[in-house]
């Protein structure tokens, strides 16, 4: 179309051309909506790792709490526990991480007291993608990534899903967020299956680990390990004071 047509065509059909240009700056905003978010969701120096064994789920988490390269505390805890058989892990924006993993908390202990039952990891994760959704849609989104672990006590299956801030979710044989997914999902990939037994799986976590001291100059003050089974969550003693030579 020449320029004169152009000109022709505005003339004629003015509504046309003022509902593209609409259609055209909305499509615009919401491109620079979603690239501002980004560009202010940097990879956080924390450390989130989980993945599922025979009978087993295990969450790891990096005890330090930092912002930027300043260690803000040497002992935090990025797990809540949701029930009794589904454990969360958090990473993000400090103040994000803890508002929303408390909302997701007791709403679902209350559906618990209420219901006098448990909702099982399926359930849970589909909520909680739900809420991030309905956060992402809203002027003030929590800027949250997410490892959610569990055990579905009736079929005694293990379960764990991949979250992140722009609400995707996927159930995943292991997974990790923060500087982890460099450095540990292809040691994962190489050595994990579907049957491994929980000393087996206790090695793979200690391959991670060793590579995560060997490749990053960068100290996590340890990790703090929790493993979901049939008898609930509990945390397991994990000596990570070894020293490992730098690659």
């Amino acid at each position: 179309m020449d320029q004169s047509l152009g000109i022709g065509a505005r003339e004629t059909c003015p509504g046309w051309f003022a509902s593209a240009q609409g259609r055209w700056s909305s499509r615009v905003a919401s491109v620079s909506v979603i690239s501002s978010r980004k560009k202010h969701h940097d990879i956080k120096m924390e450390v989130l790792l989980g993945f599922t064994g025979k009978d087993y789920t295990i969450v790891a988490a990096s005890r330090a709490a930092m912002r930027g390269a300043t260690i803000l505390k040497s002992s935090d805890d990025k797990t809540k526990q949701l029930n009794k058989h589904t454990l969360m892990a958090f990473t993000g924006e400090a103040g994000d991480t803890i508002q929303f993993a408390e909302y997701i908390q007791a709403n679902i202990q209350l559906y618990s007291m209420r219901n006098d039952t448990d909702l099982g990891p399926p359930a849970v994760a589909s909520f909680v993608r739900g809420e991030l959704a309905r956060s992402l849609r809203s002027r003030k989104p929590y800027t949250v990534n997410l490892l959610l672990g569990g055990m579905d006590p009736i079929t005694k299956k293990p379960h764990l899903y991949w979250l992140d801030y722009l609400a995707s979710c996927a159930p995943l044989p292991y997974a990790a967020h923060g500087y982890a997914q460099y450095y540990c999902l292809s040691i994962l990939d190489k050595h994990h299956h579907p049957d491994i037994d929980f000393e087996r799986g206790l090695k793979i976590l200690r391959m991670c680990t060793d590579e995560l001291k060997r490749r990053l100059p960068i100290d996590f003050k340890g990790m703090m390990v929790k493993v979901i089974d049939k008898d609930g969550i509990r945390e397991i003693e994990y000596d990570d004071s070894k020293q490992i030579l730098s690659a």
